[in-house]
């Protein structure tokens, strides 16, 4: 779990008191995931909530505070009763285990305490998405008649979902690291994947104003990366 980062305390206090204010006493906890915990700091304010029961007049009260949340900077916070959460646990080991990896609390008791998301639910997942992942760059290519402006859009809009798979495929291996590249290069590494094309479209996450690489020249050898990643996940025996 990460410390609190003092830029953004004054956004997390104003969420803690307002969903305090609504819950009262069901508020169990709540912490921050996101952009912000990984340094982003343009990034608006994510927040996981845990309360005890949740009602249609509980969310009508928080529609009402999406407005000023959005001016200060913070996203519509996910809340789920704390039974939910635990009971989805196998339905969501990738959304829930992104969030386990780096987060702070903000209000509460720390809800990851004990929780343990399986290793199977964890591997079918990551392989779910993996394939997914490859269809849509199949289809997305044939979409685009091979002309090289919409290829290089291609690229550079799924390099974020590529950067978060291969976290997920990291930690099949185990990887505990809350930082977020070292947990992406972990993965990429658990896989075998070439260093130069996990690096190329990485950058393209954040592309600055001189790319470092052509994302339409890349898409072969990003499109054989991700062939090698569903395959290893494919084939992956959790012990």
């Amino acid at each position: 779990m990460i410390r609190m980062a003092h830029t953004w305390q004054p956004a997390a206090d104003i969420l803690a008191r307002d969903l305090g204010g609504i819950f009262r006493g069901r508020l169990l906890s709540i912490v921050a995931y996101g952009g912000q915990v990984d340094g982003d700091s343009t990034a608006p304010l994510q927040a996981l909530a845990l309360v005890s029961s949740l009602t249609a007049p509980d969310l009508e009260a928080c529609a009402h505070l999406t407005g000023d949340w959005k001016r200060g900077g913070i996203a519509a916070p996910l809340i789920l009763p704390d039974g939910e959460f635990r009971a989805s646990l196998d339905v969501f080991p990738l959304e829930y285990g992104e969030i386990v990896r780096a987060h702070t609390l903000v209000y509460g008791t720390d809800p990851f305490a004990g929780v343990v998301i399986s290793p199977t639910d964890l591997r079918l997942a990551c392989e779910a998405q993996a394939k997914s992942h490859l269809l849509h760059l199949r289809q997305g290519y044939v979409q685009s008649g091979g002309k090289l402006p919409a290829v290089a859009r291609l690229v550079a809009a799924s390099a974020p979902g590529f950067a978060a798979l291969l976290r997920n495929v990291g930690r099949l291996t185990g990887v505990q690291t809350s930082d977020r590249m070292e947990a992406t290069r972990q993965g990429a590494r658990a896989a075998g994947l070439p260093d130069d094309t996990v690096s190329a479209v990485l950058a393209l996450e954040h592309p600055s104003a001189v790319p470092a690489s052509d994302p339409a020249r890349l898409f072969p050898a990003y499109l054989a990366a991700v062939e090698r990643l569903a395959a290893v996940v494919d084939q992956w025996r959790v012990s």
